[in-house]
């Protein structure tokens, strides 16, 4: 564990934003080291539906901005519970990229002063949207073969968008250290196990949200709830017009979502349109699943069951194959991918002899990246109805099927 010095136990340096949940965060972590546990919670399929929200540990606050003494005020989400804020935080230690992107979405990016691996972050997108950016080089980086409780002091931070759940699981980070840290520095206030719709069985309260329904929390926080709202407009409007479009379902390609592991010559399955963040530019489009009837990596535990050799993929024949996360940053994973062509096996795949083989969109986005990545998604699966799409990376070939500068406008406080 980092070293823990006793002068840091003292009372708080900072009264800027206080922490008030029903349960401290250490209360929330005990025996916090895997994904599986619950699984249920919301999606974001339907536009008319996606904010509607279920009831959780947090009192069934999940939507109302709530005000207290003077002139402060407070937000409610699981995990933290309730945390009042003073004022509007100026500075904030974000660790993983969605929360990152909630924050650019709704104008804060000069808030932002950390990610856990900067150099990963998929800025890419903004530099479609006039105005809109974040710089990633300036940004502290968290992680270091490991996380050290010194940078969060060296930050000093009005917010912590890390989620001590999550982080719990794997850092060297126990109870007390995250209490130290909420004492003496600021509170933790993020949700990252909506990811999957899976948290661990310690944390049987978990709840789970839409990203439109984190978008929702942050505006509150950050006093803008205009901005999350007029966001989701645009990718309703969106998804709407494409679905106006689709044909039958019977008449849909069978997609399938992958991780080819090279040296297994197999495949990890991931569900097409399962719960959860990282699957909300490929569930809206209502393709069908190629792999439906193999277990899901993440549900799964990432057990045996959830990966299928060659053969098996031969018998399942998706139209389409998406390779997860990594459209922005490709690997050598992915170029694997891309020469199943000269597998003996997999070249026989009716995706590899179509030339349907994708990288797919990023699984830790926000609103801004979501936008581009449903359009982005469309074209892969359905480009005789929208187009080809660009290759990865390529942004330049997206804002099509929206109004990029409108989403620049929104972002920035223009509408």
């Amino acid at each position: 564990m980092a070293d823990e010095r006793p002068d840091r136990l003292e009372s708080s340096r900072r009264d800027y934003v206080k922490y008030g949940a029903a349960v401290g965060v250490g209360g929330l972590l005990a025996g916090c080291t895997s994904d599986a546990g619950s699984s249920s919670g919301p999606t974001d399929d339907d536009p008319e539906t996606e904010n509607e929200t279920t009831e959780g540990d947090d009192g069934g606050t999940t939507s109302a901005e709530e005000s207290t003494e003077d002139t402060g005020y407070s937000v409610t989400m699981s995990p933290a519970g309730t945390v009042e804020f003073d004022a509007v935080p100026e500075t904030a230690a974000v660790y993983s990229n969605h929360d990152a992107d909630i924050l650019v979405s709704l104008g804060q990016s000069d808030v932002i002063s950390s990610l856990g691996f900067p150099e990963n972050y998929s800025a890419q997108y903004y530099d479609e949207l006039p105005g809109v950016s974040l710089d990633t080089g300036d940004l502290t980086k968290l992680y270091d073969d490991g996380v050290d409780k010194e940078v969060f002091y060296e930050l000093d931070s009005d917010v912590h968008h890390i989620d001590p759940v999550w982080m719990g699981g794997w850092s060297s980070f126990d109870d007390a250290d995250f209490d130290e840290i909420e004492s003496n520095i600021a509170p933790f206030f993020a949700n990252y196990h909506s990811r999957t719709n899976i948290a661990p069985d310690s944390a049987s309260d978990y709840q789970f949200y839409t990203i439109w329904e984190l978008v929702d929390k942050y505006a509150q926080a950050y006093q803008v709830p205009e901005r999350g709202a007029e966001l989701k407009a645009v990718r309703d409007e969106m998804v709407a017009d494409i679905r106006a479009d689709l044909p039958p379902q019977s008449e849909r390609p069978e997609v399938g979502v992958v991780w080819y592991d090279q040296k297994k010559e197999a495949f990890w399955v991931y569900h097409l349109n399962e719960p959860g963040f990282q699957n909300a530019h490929t569930r809206p489009l209502r393709a069908n699943d190629a792999l439906s009837e193999f277990d899901s990596g993440p549900r799964s535990g990432w057990s045996d069951s959830a990966l299928i050799d060659m053969e098996a993929m031969l018998d399942a024949d998706p139209d389409v194959l998406l390779h997860f996360s990594d459209w922005q940053n490709p690997d050598e994973a992915t170029e694997a991918f891309f020469a199943l062509d000269e597998h003996p096996v997999g070249k026989e795949l009716t995706a590899v002899e179509n030339d349907r083989l994708y990288a797919s969109g990023d699984a830790f986005q926000g609103p801004i990246i979501n936008i581009f990545q449903i359009e982005l998604t469309a074209k892969q699966i359905y480009p005789d109805l929208f187009g080809e799409p660009p290759e990865p990376g390529n942004t330049g070939g997206l804002g099509e099927m929206f109004d990029p500068q409108r989403v620049a406008d929104i972002v920035n406080g223009e509408f």
